[in-house]
């Protein structure tokens, strides 16, 4: 089994998941009154060590609050309480440290169907922490699969509802192994026509199976991910983006290079002959000479 996918891993399932979640709610689970998703949000902390467990979900919604989503196997709800009590810290530490405020949070826990009761509630006297659970148990798998595989052969448009549905549906109750729903799943997220849809159901697979899926199958659809119309596009992107950020910081080395050279011949020469010599303004000369007094 996989021992997660690697944050530094995630980046082509991070747009793809940004697209299937955006503007949409959690009534499909049963959590209401819940705003609307704004966009998904970053999961790392610089001070989170490598072999130190993140969130694995985190969104904005449209309140601006901040919304967990955790998946869990287990009903160790007093371990699992004090893992996000650790998460909450880090997630309110960095608000507060870029915008001097302690923002909302937010606790949605998605239980596999391994688990049909749990607490919602730790309290350590003064510190309490409560979490919004969904318990798989209560959805059917296999019958919510089957309605899906039905649309995609009557070519019906799929709602964001059965995509929601389709992303977590290796997690819900079935009389398969989780081995066979997950590859079943995916197999069936690739009959989809839209291509955008597509790829946004596997992203969702990917990231609510983390914990689940066998890493060598996880790896090979990726790698299927990668070689699709959106992905190739995506990478393309992504290798624009990179190339773009080079030339900046080839741009900007150039220019503290001249800057350099130039505070070196202020006592030597005119601004005017070292605008010639480093490609600065002269202004830019003249204020150099002026910080230097």
């Amino acid at each position: 089994m996989s021992e997660g996918i690697a944050y530094q891993n995630k980046d082509i399932l991070f747009k793809y998941l940004s697209d299937l979640y955006q503007n949409s709610t959690l009534d499909v689970l049963g959590v209401k009154n819940l705003p609307r998703i704004k966009r998904l949000l970053p999961n790392e902390f610089p001070e989170v060590t490598a072999n130190e467990k993140r969130s694995d979900t985190v969104f904005q919604l449209e309140d601006d609050s901040v919304l967990m989503l955790e998946y869990e196997s287990d009903n160790n709800y007093v371990e699992n309480h004090l893992k996000y009590i650790r998460y909450v810290h880090r997630i309110s530490q960095r608000y507060f440290q870029k915008e001097k405020q302690v923002r909302r949070i937010r606790i949605v826990v998605v239980y596999t169907s391994e688990v049909t009761s749990t607490k919602n509630e730790l309290s350590i006297g003064d510190l309490k922490i409560n979490s919004n659970p969904v318990l798989l148990y209560q959805f059917n798998g296999d019958e919510t699969l089957e309605n899906i595989k039905n649309k995609i052969r009557n070519e019906q448009q799929l709602t964001q509802d059965d995509l929601f549905k389709l992303s977590i549906l290796p997690l819900m109750k079935s009389e398969r192994n989780r081995d066979d729903v997950i590859h079943d799943s995916i197999e069936t997220a690739k009959e989809i026509e839209d291509d955008n849809q597509q790829v946004q159901a596997i992203a969702g697979i990917l990231t609510s199976t983390d914990k689940f899926i066998d890493e060598e199958y996880a790896k090979q659809v990726k790698e299927w991910l990668r070689m699709t119309k959106v992905g190739r596009a995506f990478e393309e992107e992504k290798k624009e983006a990179v190339e773009r950020a080079v030339e900046k910081a080839q741009q900007n080395a150039q220019q503290k290079e001249r800057i350099k050279i130039a505070k070196d011949l202020l006592d030597v020469l005119s601004p005017e002959l070292i605008a010639k010599k480093t490609g600065l303004e002269v202004e830019e000369i003249k204020k150099l000479k002026h910080e230097n007094k």
